[in-house]
């Protein structure tokens, strides 16, 4: 059971992604082929998939950091080697940690500011702090993710093997 839920928190991420960009290319095909053919789009549609896209950037931001495979400048890093340089990757995370912290309480503040006023989506008339909880929710998770690199990280500080 227990190596069921770590197989699931693992691939989360991955799961969400590739479902919701199946979901986003099919909308996408139906408006292409319902401008095209029947001359006549549907409002909704374009609509879904944009939101849908910006669920996958922030959700692809965690994945990303999971991963290790986010885009980074490394100058600095690549300046220094053994016990500094893994020093200077914790140091690195720390305060990447500390603006995803912010994003997660400006998202999080945006998202309630956005029920509030009860803003509602042109097409799909759904609740738009559905749509901008996707910045809380990323962020979050790409937290989380940082945490378990953080752990690891310290747990091999000094060792041959740092990862």
């Amino acid at each position: 059971m227990k190596q069921t839920l770590y197989k699931i928190w693992d691939h989360l991420e991955e799961y969400v992604l590739v479902y919701s960009l199946m979901v986003s290319v099919a909308l996408v095909f139906v408006q292409v082929v319902m401008r095209r053919v029947f001359n006549n789009s549907l409002s909704w549609s374009e609509e879904l998939a944009r939101f849908l896209f910006i669920w996958q950037v922030w959700i692809g931001i965690a994945y990303a950091t999971s991963r290790w495979n986010h885009l980074r400048i490394t100058f600095l890093r690549d300046l220094t080697h053994g016990r500094v340089k893994e020093v200077w990757e914790l140091f690195v995370i720390v305060w990447w940690f500390i603006f995803g912290a912010f994003l997660v309480c400006k998202g999080f503040e945006f998202t309630l500011m956005t029920a509030a006023r009860g803003q509602r989506s042109t097409a799909l008339r759904i609740p738009m702090a559905y749509v901008y909880a996707g910045i809380p929710v990323g962020c979050t998770l790409m937290n989380i993710h940082l945490l378990e690199v953080f752990i690891e990280k310290l747990r091999h500080l000094g060792r041959e093997d740092a990862v």
